[in-house]
C-alpha cells in the first residue's frame, strides 16, 4: 500500500470533529499558495516577481488594512502528479487562492481540485486555450490565451501571402491545443497546416528523432515552419535545422512566445544566437509606462543583471496584486475564511491518506467574483476581465532575431490586427482592420535577406499529378512536344505554366503525352481517361462542351473559340460602268426625263448667282462629266461570291462538310444539327483543308469546313481564297480539365482543399469575366454561362452538383 504524505497543517479545519471555522473580523494573516517549477525559465523570474509583489503589498497601508499577505510556494517540477500533490497539500491549509501553475498540463489536473474545493486558481503562465471558464469556473487565466497568439501567427502568415505551413509542437496539452487553435485561425483566412508533428517533452527529447523529423520536413513543399514547443526541445530543433541547412534563404521560422521568454530572461551565447538569425518571434505586449520602467530599474538592482524580466514575470507580479485587491474587497464585503469538510472523500477504513483534511472554501465563490470584477492598471497594463474571463486588450509584439539581439517589427492586437504603431495608441481610434492598414516593418529573413521568402518549393516526396497533353499533328502552335524531351510547348502550355507559377504553393506535376503522333487524338477519349483515373487532369486546346462537363471539371475558358463555317469564294471586280447594268429601257427613259428636268431647275436657280453655271456650254458639260467620274469611282467595288451563306444553307444542302479529326464538331454536326454522318469528311491538317476546299464537292472535296474559330484564324492567315461565311454559331472556349472526384464536398473545411481545387480557383480569379459566352444556336450546345443562370461562375459548381445527384 502506498501512503501519500498529506500531513495536517491546520487552519482550514480547527478539529476533526468540527465542520466549520468562522472568523468574524479581518484576520491578521491571509495565506495564498503558489505552484510552479522553480528552476524553469518562467519559474526563476516569477518567484522573484511574486516575492517583490508581496513585499510591496504588505508595505502599502491602503490595501488589506493591517492584514498581512503570506505567500507559500511549492514546486511542481512540470509534473502533473507533483502538481496535484502540492495542490492537495494546500487544500489542507487555509489558503484562499492558489497562484499558478505555469504548465497547462498541470493546470488541467489542478483545476479539477480547485473546482471541487472552490478555491480560485489563478495562472500567470498556462496558455492552453482549452482551459475554459465553462469547464473550470474556478480557473482564472491572468495571462493571454494561446487563442490570441495563434490568431496573431495566422495573421502574419496571411499578411505575407503564404497559404500552407508546417507546425511542430510539443506533444502535450499546451502544444496540441495551441496548434489546434492555429489550425482554426488559418482556416478562417483560407490557409492551412499542411503537416504537423508532435515532439516529446522534457528529458525525453531525442536528437535522433528530431533529425528524422526535420529531414522529412525538408522534403515537403512548405517552407514556413511554426514552432510551438518548450525551450529544451526548441533549441535542439534549431540546432538540428541549422545542421541540415534549414536556417537559410527560402525558409521561414515563426516561434511562439517560448523563445522570447528565454531571450528576455537571459543572454544566450553567440553560437546559439547564430542559429536563430531571421526567426520571427512573438512576445506578449505590455504597454510602456513609468511604473514598468521603475520596476525594471529595481529588477536590475535585485538581480545584478544576471536574470532578465520577461512578460510572464510581469503577469506574476500583477497576479499577486490582483489577489490582494480581491481579498481586500472580500473582507470589506463581510467575507470570512471558513470551510466545510469534503465528505465525498471520507475515509472509513483509516488508509492513512488523511482525506478528512480536505475541505471546501465556503466563500470561495464570493472571492472568485471579486477577482473577476477587478479593474486596475498594473505593470502589464489594464488588468480587467472580459465576460469569458480573458484579459482585455490582448496584444503581442512581433520580433525579428537579428545579430546578437532582437528587433521589433510591429505589433498585433485583437483590436486592429497588425500595425507598426503601439496598440495603446490605436485603442483611441476606431478599429481599422482593412488590408491596407495591416503593416509590419521590414524583416531580415534567414540567410540575411530582405526579400520575402516564397514560402514553398517543389517537394521531393510529393505525388506528381499526371497531366495529359494531346500530341497534335496539326495546328501545333497551340500544343506540341519538344523533340528529345518530355516537355511540351505552345500557347496552351504557356498559359498553364504561367498559372502554376502564380500559385503561392507547389503543384507537382508531369506531362504525359496522349496520342500516336500520326493523327490528332480523340479529345473525347482523353476526357474518358481522366474519369477513369489514368490522368489527373489534361491541358491543351480542349473545348468546353456540355457532354464533357457532365463527367469532368473545367476551368473557366482561357480562350474563346466557337464553331464557324469556312468556304471558298470568288472575286467579282466591277468596272466603272457596272452601276448601269441593272438599268432597263424604261428606267433609262425615266432617268433621262428626271435628269433634264432637275438639270433645268438647278440651272435656272444657280445660273444667276453661281459662276460655275455660267460661261460657254463646253465648260458646263465638263462640270457634269466630273461629277459622273467621281460617282463611277465610288461605285467601283469588289464583290465576294460564295454559294454557302452560313450553317443554315450548309445544313440545307446535300454537299459534303469537312471537320478536324478529333474535334467535337463531328458530334455536334451529326447529333445536334442532324446532319448525316455520310456527309462528314475528316480532315487532319491545314493542307488537307485547302486541298478539299479547292477540289470542291464535285471533285472529291468539300463544300465547306466547320471548325473552331481559333484554328480557322490560323488557317486563313495563309490562305486568301477562303473566308468565314455567316456568323459564329456556337459560343464556347478552351479550358483545362480535372476529374470531379478530386474535389472535396462543399462542406469540407478549407484545410482539406486539394491542390487541384486551388489551381482551379486561381484560374477563375485570373479569368476575365467578359469572356463569358452566350446561348448557342439550338439550345443544346449552350454556353456555360447560360447553363448556370447566366452567372459567370466556374462550371464545377453545377457539374459537381449534377454528378452527385446522379449517384
Amino acid at each position: 500500500m502506498v501512503v501519500l504524505p498529506f500531513p495536517y497543517l491546520g487552519g482550514f479545519v480547527a478539529a476533526a470533529t468540527s465542520t466549520s471555522n468562522v472568523s468574524s473580523s479581518r484576520p491578521s494573516v491571509v495565506n495564498i499558495g503558489a505552484i510552479f517549477t522553480f528552476d524553469s525559465v518562467i519559474g526563476k523570474v516569477a518567484k522573484i516577481a511574486m516575492e517583490e509583489a508581496v513585499k510591496d503589498i504588505n508595505a502599502n497601508t491602503n490595501i488589506l488594512h493591517g492584514t498581512k499577505l503570506v505567500l507559500h510556494m511549492q514546486t511542481s517540477n512540470c509534473s502533473g502528479f507533483d502538481g496535484m500533490v502540492q495542490a492537495l497539500r494546500f487544500m489542507e491549509t487555509d489558503v484562499v487562492a492558489i497562484l499558478g501553475p505555469q504548465s497547462s498540463v498541470v493546470a488541467h489536473i489542478i483545476s479539477h481540485v480547485a473546482n471541487e474545493l472552490r478555491v480560485p486558481l489563478l495562472s500567470f503562465a498556462a496558455t492552453d486555450p482549452t482551459l475554459s471558464s465553462l469547464q473550470f469556473p474556478f480557473f482564472v487565466r491572468t495571462t493571454l490565451s494561446d487563442l490570441y497568439q495563434m490568431a496573431a501567427v495566422a495573421e502574419i502568415i496571411d499578411h505575407y501571402g503564404w497559404k500552407e505551413v508546417i507546425a511542430l509542437y510539443v506533444d502535450d496539452d499546451y502544444g496540441r491545443n495551441g496548434v489546434s487553435a492555429l489550425d482554426d485561425a488559418l482556416a478562417a483566412r483560407r490557409c492551412r497546416i499542411s503537416y504537423k508533428a508532435g515532439i516529446k517533452s522534457g528529458a525525453e527529447v531525442d536528437k535522433g528523432e528530431i533529425t528524422n523529423l526535420l529531414v522529412q520536413v525538408a522534403l515537403m513543399q512548405s517552407r514556413v515552419i511554426v514552432l510551438h514547443v518548450h525551450s529544451n526541445s526548441g533549441f535542439m530543433i534549431f540546432n538540428v535545422a541549422r545542421y541540415l541547412g534549414m536556417i537559410q534563404e527560402g525558409y521561414v521560422w515563426i516561434a511562439t512566445d517560448w523563445l522570447s521568454t528565454v531571450l528576455d530572461s537571459s543572454s544566450l551565447p553567440s553560437e546559439t544566437m547564430d542559429v536563430l538569425q531571421g526567426v520571427l518571434v512573438l512576445r506578449q505586449h505590455t504597454p510602456d509606462s513609468d511604473k514598468k520602467r521603475a520596476f525594471f530599474s529595481r529588477w536590475n538592482k535585485l538581480t545584478g543583471g544576471s536574470l532578465g524580466l520577461h512578460s510572464y514575470g510581469l503577469h506574476a507580479y500583477d497576479t499577486v496584486w490582483l489577489v490582494a485587491q480581491a481579498v481586500d474587497a472580500f473582507f470589506s464585503q463581510g467575507g470570512v475564511v471558513s470551510c466545510t469538510n469534503y465528505t465525498s472523500l471520507h475515509d472509513d477504513k483509516g488508509s492513512g491518506l488523511n482525506l478528512d483534511a480536505m475541505s471546501i472554501f465556503d466563500n470561495g465563490t464570493l472571492l472568485l467574483n471579486n477577482i473577476l470584477k477587478s479593474n486596475f492598471v498594473g505593470l502589464t497594463g489594464p488588468v480587467k476581465f472580459q465576460p469569458d474571463k480573458s484579459l482585455v486588450r490582448p496584444a503581442y509584439d512581433i520580433i525579428n532575431v537579428v545579430g546578437t539581439g532582437m528587433r521589433r517589427i510591429g505589433y498585433w492586437s485583437n483590436y486592429s490586427g497588425l500595425s507598426i504603431v503601439p496598440p495603446e495608441i490605436l485603442y483611441a481610434k476606431p478599429p481599422n482592420r482593412s488590408s491596407a492598414n495591416q503593416q509590419l516593418s521590414s524583416v531580415i529573413w534567414p540567410g540575411e535577406t530582405l526579400s520575402k521568402p516564397r514560402g514553398w518549393v517543389f517537394p521531393n516526396n510529393g505525388k506528381q499529378l499526371r497531366i495529359g497533353v494531346p500530341i497534335r499533328v496539326s495546328f501545333r502552335e497551340f500544343v506540341s512536344p519538344v523533340q528529345g524531351t518530355d516537355m511540351f510547348k505552345g500557347f496552351c502550355v504557356d498559359v498553364f505554366i504561367a498559372a502554376v507559377n502564380l500559385l503561392p504553393y507547389a503543384v507537382p506535376y508531369r506531362f504525359v503525352p496522349f496520342g500516336d503522333g500520326h493523327q490528332n487524338p480523340s479529345y473525347t477519349e482523353l476526357v474518358r481517361l481522366i474519369t477513369t483515373g489514368y490522368f489527373d487532369g489534361a491541358i491543351g486546346d480542349i473545348a468546353i462542351v456540355t457532354n464533357r462537363t457532365r463527367v469532368v471539371d473545367f476551368t473557366q475558358p482561357y480562350a474563346a473559340s466557337g464553331l464557324v463555317v469556312v468556304a471558298p469564294f470568288k472575286k467579282i471586280n466591277s468596272g466603272g460602268w457596272s452601276f448601269l447594268q441593272p438599268f432597263t429601257p424604261l428606267m433609262w427613259t425615266v432617268t433621262a426625263c428626271f435628269f433634264f428636268f432637275i438639270g433645268i431647275v438647278v440651272w435656272t436657280l444657280e445660273h444667276r448667282i453661281n459662276d460655275e453655271f455660267r460661261g460657254p456650254p463646253k465648260q458646263q458639260i465638263i462640270t457634269i462629266f466630273c461629277y459622273t467620274a467621281s460617282l463611277t469611282s465610288i461605285l467601283t467595288v469588289q464583290q465576294l461570291s460564295s454559294p454557302i451563306n452560313g450553317i443554315d444553307s450548309l445544313k440545307a444542302s446535300n454537299e459534303p462538310i469537312g471537320f478536324q479529326v478529333g474535334s467535337f464538331a463531328e458530334r455536334y454536326l451529326s447529333e445536334d444539327l442532324g446532319i448525316s454522318k455520310s456527309r462528314l469528311v475528316p480532315l487532319g491538317s491545314p493542307e488537307a483543308y485547302a486541298k478539299a476546299l479547292q477540289l470542291g464537292p464535285n471533285n472529291g472535296g468539300v463544300a465547306a469546313i466547320v471548325d473552331e474559330r481559333s484554328y480557322v484564324e490560323i488557317f486563313l492567315s495563309t490562305q486568301c481564297t477562303f473566308r468565314i461565311v455567316g456568323q459564329e454559331f456556337t459560343r464556347s472556349g478552351w479550358g483545362f480539365i480535372m476529374c470531379q472526384l478530386w474535389h472535396s464536398a462543399p462542406s469540407e473545411s478549407a484545410s482539406n482543399v486539394s491542390p487541384i481545387q486551388r489551381f482551379l480557383s486561381l484560374i477563375d480569379e485570373k479569368e476575365d469575366p467578359s469572356r463569358s459566352g452566350r446561348r448557342k444556336r439550338n439550345g443544346e450546345e449552350r454556353s456555360l454561362e447560360d447553363q448556370m443562370g447566366r452567372q459567370p461562375k466556374r462550371i464545377q459548381t453545377e457539374t459537381t452538383a449534377e454528378f452527385k445527384s446522379n449517384n
